[in-house]
């Protein structure tokens, strides 16, 4: 497959139950909503999700996690430099063989602003990668609830031999949320990268099993899922709509008479069609 030559734009429902799906550590890691009540997760988070099962494929990843580092590298600075080495590069050459090297980097850009970057012209490489995610918001307000936990096991022992005093936590989680993910992968910055259509379907595997491998106790295995992928593949470079024309034929809303939705049959959920462009529905994993 060569360089992608086809503008994309895609969307994911993704349902939320007792989990925290994105904890805000400005408000006690409880999960992130907007003033008006509507639950949010950032667009960091999603592709650090992205980035955790394109590793799982056998893809490699700059900005890896510590705990899935798979090269005995301590930082993204030692990474760099056990590729690059001591060469000196100018920048359009650095660029090259980085997005060539990492998946990662040649989809969502990367700056890179390290000590162990040695260009000759002397500055900082950022690179601009042609796919780009919103944060995800969910389709109704969500409903939070706080429990708190404690922890009753001895941690140390103590000088008088009782057991440590106990200690206090809370646990949040949203009751019941439809968030939806949108993004669209722009083909004259995957041009630029070295983006292929190998790279996009790539993309796609891992936002159809965006929660495998991803349980936690804030996320428990099934409190997070992946409904439906739609992916709308255009016929040129430029696309044969605008992204917000072709976001804003997906329609998801409650079932009349539905206030409180728990579950996501509580919805109708349908699509507009647009001359030429037909969007491809994926079951989630």
């Amino acid at each position: 497959m060569g360089v992608l030559n086809n503008k994309i734009d895609f969307a994911v429902l993704i349902a939320v139950k007792d989990a925290n799906p994105n904890g805000d550590p400005l408000n006690g890691n409880r999960p992130r909503v907007t003033y008006d009540g509507y639950g949010e997760i950032s667009d960091v988070c999603i592709k650090r999700k992205l980035r955790n099962r394109l590793q799982d494929a056998g893809k490699e990843i700059f900005v890896q996690s510590e705990e899935r580092a798979n090269d005995n590298c301590k930082s993204l600075s030692d990474r760099l430099k056990n590729f690059i080495g001591n060469e000196k590069l100018d920048h359009v050459t650095f660029a090259s063989k980085v997005c060539e090297k990492w998946i990662d980097v040649r989809s969502f850009g990367q700056v890179f602003a390290f000590k162990a970057v040695e260009t000759n012209d002397g500055v900082s490489v950022g690179i601009r990668g042609p796919v780009s995610i919103q944060q995800a918001r969910s389709i109704n307000p969500v409903d939070i609830t706080s429990m708190q936990i404690t922890k009753s096991v001895n941690s140390e022992t103590t000088d008088s031999g009782k057991k440590s005093s106990d200690t206090m936590g809370s646990k949040h989680m949203v009751n019941f949320g439809l968030y939806v993910v949108r993004g669209a992968i722009n083909v004259q910055l995957a041009q630029r990268t070295g983006f292929t259509d190998e790279d996009a379907e790539a993309i796609k595997e891992a936002l159809r099993t965006l929660f495998v491998n991803d349980s936690s106790s804030a996320r428990p295995d099934g409190s997070m899922e992946v409904i439906k992928l739609y992916w709308w593949k255009h016929n040129n470079q430029i696309g044969q709509y605008s992204s917000a024309k072709v976001q804003r034929t997906l329609h998801v809303q409650l079932k009349d008479g539905v206030e409180t939705p728990s579950d996501v049959s509580d919805y109708d959920i349908s699509l507009d069609n647009l001359e030429g462009l037909k969007a491809e529905e994926i079951q989630g994993m």
